[in-house]
């Protein structure tokens, strides 16, 4: 079986990341999906939060598993028998800073590969800052997030 992790800070999940992870299932056998805490990044929304609603939000989605690192996301690909890790690219600055991690990941483990996937064009403009900045100052953001995560935003607001 062929396993790929897809890390990221998820805060929140966004539609963007969940088609990056369907279009993924499509090339992998199991797909976890990793909440990786970056302690460099202020948080909206709690680990336990952003944990429920990946979870959520990929009910029904076969092959999905989600979790949680603290750690090295190319260790926790190696323990989970991961020779791959997911990311998804909108855009050139997204590629810059892609380019620099796949070298240090190569560099922590050669034997596990990153694979990218590009963001559709009406996906291209969505981050989880964009989609909080955006909500904040009063636009729907219904079309961007799980409903799960609407929920939320309106209940923090």
């Amino acid at each position: 079986m062929k396993t790929a992790i897809y890390p990221g800070s998820f805060d929140p999940i966004t539609n963007g990341h969940l088609d990056v992870l369907k279009r993924s299932l499509e090339v992998f056998d199991h797909v976890i999906l990793l909440l990786a805490a970056n302690p460099n990044k202020k948080s909206t929304f709690s680990i336990d939060e952003r944990l429920s609603f990946m979870k959520q939000a990929t009910e029904g989605l076969g092959n999905v598993s989600v979790d949680f690192t603290d750690g090295l996301t190319v260790r926790y690909a190696v323990e989970h028998s991961a020779h791959h890790v997911i990311r998804g690219l909108r855009a050139v600055t997204d590629f810059e800073y892609e380019f620099q991690l796949a070298a240090a990941n190569e560099y922590a483990d050669p034997s596990v590969d990153m694979v990218f996937f590009m963001a559709h064009r009406e996906q291209s403009f969505i981050s989880s800052s964009t989609v909080s900045e955006l909500f904040y100052n009063g636009v729907d953001v219904a079309s961007l997030v799980p409903t799960c995560v609407l929920k939320a935003y309106k209940e923090k607001k």
